[in-house]
């Protein structure tokens, strides 16, 4: 008696005891794996290559813009206290402080965050 190896409409998707079909072993998988060529890009290169550099380094222009913004706050900051100190009025020793530890903070996050192909 012969088994009916493929399915009908009727019979259970699951395959018989006696399924004689071919076996995949992990040797030969890994060789189908290895052979599979990439598909071909239909994207522009350039903006393939942007999509590559976002991917690496995410939300670059969003950390800069706020970098620049505490940078700047920062700054501005320190210039009133400086202006202050010039007119004669008194300023606490710790807010310069913190005004400058900011102004170096902000300003090494700047540069640490900078294009490294400019």
């Amino acid at each position: 008696m012969e088994l009916n190896h493929r399915p009908t409409g009727y019979e259970s998707v699951a395959l018989p005891l006696s399924y004689t079909g071919t076996r995949i072993t992990l040797s030969s998988l890994n060789l189908f794996l290895s052979n599979t060529n990439k598909p071909e890009s239909n994207l522009d290169p350039n903006l393939r290559a942007r999509l590559l550099k976002e991917s690496k380094n995410p939300y670059r222009g969003l950390r800069r813009a706020v970098w620049i913004a505490l940078f700047g706050s920062a700054a501005l900051g320190f210039f009133i206290m400086v202006t202050n100190i010039i007119a004669g009025d008194s300023v606490s020793i710790n807010d310069l402080a913190i005004q400058i530890s900011a102004l170096l903070i902000l300003g090494f996050l700047l540069f640490k965050d900078r294009n490294k192909q400019d």
